[in-house]
């Protein structure tokens, strides 16, 4: 009797039946969605926390009297930590389930912003930035498999709204520093920006410790079976007990670690996890060197008023709110990895003339291309990369697999946070933002090369058996 069937007749006994179960609805139910929007909200916290630290940066080197290396140390601290916490919030997700690390996450975002809006000089500011990295690599390698899990196959394109999401929160974030700064709150502006972001994590810590509910899909692989079931009647509304073990098909899996790891880099997962990968990477590389200087781009463009400025920024991400709500649409009718090559050919064509022609174009033009940029970044690779991670792998190794690509994909953080920064003090913002399109070019050659799609493979991860042993 093939897994579907079992499944609909009332009974799970492994996760490929709790997989084909989900996979089967036409739509998400309202609890279910409630739960989906509600794990998408860490990614805004993660996107607010970011942008609240770059709104007031300005004000608090001026307060704290910051050299140039220590805002450099600053701004690239967040991502650089969540090198190391990406793989080891998917180990724990792989070990606790997915529920408990997100919570966890909430609470040391909370205590970050609390040590950054309230400190006093550097080595506080720079702890507080700490943890707030340790939430965000924990929370993005585990939200998007939780997503990934939550999400029928029909619909799995909507999680690529997380990029959508991330533009609304740093809009969000913006919108906040403006308004603090026409009530007269000008020298402290960043401690408000930054213990907002603090204020954000507590609410959606309780949220989510009231109304999450752990993965069917991560239970049923542990064995779990009578909580699976459990879950999905809770979620899905799915009227369905626990198998007996004789019914299972599948034997206990082993636990999972880092030592299996090594399984990303066999096939089938190899060319999965370059192009993740290699997406994760540049994306980030062309947005943190970008996107994290609308401002002073902004500055370039509209003059030197605070005021004028901000709302150019936010205008400037309105684009990425448009781009990341039709990357959804676009993955769907095109797939993710197709959408993420038109991305980058357009990304690279705005750079290369943004670069080549800064402080020469007519302002309209000077406006309009990072504009367009934002907006071809935000629709095609700047939520694939994670989206793919997320859908390319099995439930027992799928955070493992979304934390290692997310570990390697920070990587482009840091770069573009930390080392353009610098070469932006050596050539000038022009050319250094020329030179920056080398990146969505090698963006749009792995695309080019690698031809994996999981919407559009026809393959189930679920259902394939994978030897985790010879990774150990």
């Amino acid at each position: 009797m093939s897994s579907q069937t079992v499944a609909t007749a009332g009974s799970v006994s492994n996760v490929s039946q709790v997989a084909a179960l989900i996979n089967g609805l036409p739509r998400l139910s309202r609890k279910a969605n409630l739960l989906w929007y509600l794990v998408l909200g860490g990614l805004f916290l993660d996107a607010y926390s970011n942008a609240a630290l770059g709104a007031g940066l300005a004000p608090m080197t001026r307060e704290l009297a910051l050299s140039p290396t220590q805002v450099g140390v600053l701004t690239a601290t967040a991502p650089a930590v969540a090198i190391l916490f990406n793989p080891a919030g998917g180990w724990l997700a792989a070990r606790i389930g997915r529920v408990k690390p997100l919570i966890i996450a909430k609470a040391i975002a909370a205590l970050g912003a609390l040590l950054t809006a309230t400190a006093g000089s550097f080595e506080a500011v720079w702890l507080g930035r700490g943890l707030v990295g340790v939430a965000y690599g924990v929370d993005f390698a585990v939200a998007m498999a939780l997503l990934a899990e939550y999400t029928p196959a029909r619909l799995r394109g909507r999680l690529n709204l997380w990029q959508s999401v991330w533009y609304v929160a740093t809009t969000a974030n913006l919108a906040l520093t403006l308004l603090c700064y026409q009530l007269g709150v000008s020298a402290e502006i960043w401690r408000w920006s930054v213990g907002s972001a603090g204020v954000f994590a507590v609410a959606l810590l309780v949220l989510q410790v009231v109304f999450l509910v752990e993965s069917p899909s991560w239970l049923a692989a542990k064995g779990r079976l009578a909580e699976a079931a459990r879950g999905l009647r809770r979620i899905y509304g799915f009227q369905v007990t626990p198998g007996t073990p004789g019914e299972a098909a599948e034997p206990e899996p082993p636990k999972v670690g880092f030592r299996q790891a090594g399984v990303l880099f066999r096939k089938p997962y190899l060319p999965r996890t370059i192009l993740s990968t290699a997406i994760s990477l540049t994306q980030s590389m062309q947005y943190f060197a970008i996107g994290w200087y609308l401002p002073v781009i902004s500055l370039a463009i509209f003059g030197q008023r605070f005021e004028t400025a901000t709302l150019g920024s936010m205008i400037f991400n309105s684009a990425g709110i448009v781009g990341g709500a039709l990357s959804a649409y676009f993955g769907r009718k095109i797939g993710l990895r197709v959408s993420s090559a038109v991305g980058y050919a357009f990304a690279f064509v705005m750079l290369l003339v943004m670069g080549l022609g800064f402080g020469k174009l007519p302002i309209a033009i000077g406006f309009v291309l990072p504009f367009l940029f934002i907006f071809f970044h935000s629709a095609g690779p700047g939520a694939n990369g994670k989206s793919i991670a997320a859908l390319s792998y099995r439930s027992d190794i799928r955070t493992l697999g979304t934390g290692v690509t997310g570990m390697l994909g920070s990587f482009g953080s840091v770069i573009g946070l930390y080392v353009f920064p610098q070469i932006k003090e050596s050539l000038g913002l022009g050319p250094t933002i020329a030179l920056l399109a080398v990146v969505p070019l090698l963006g749009l050659l792995s695309c080019l090369i690698i031809k994996w799609d999981p919407t559009r493979s026809g393959i189930d991860p679920d259902d394939e058996v994978i030897d985790l042993k010879r990774s150990a």
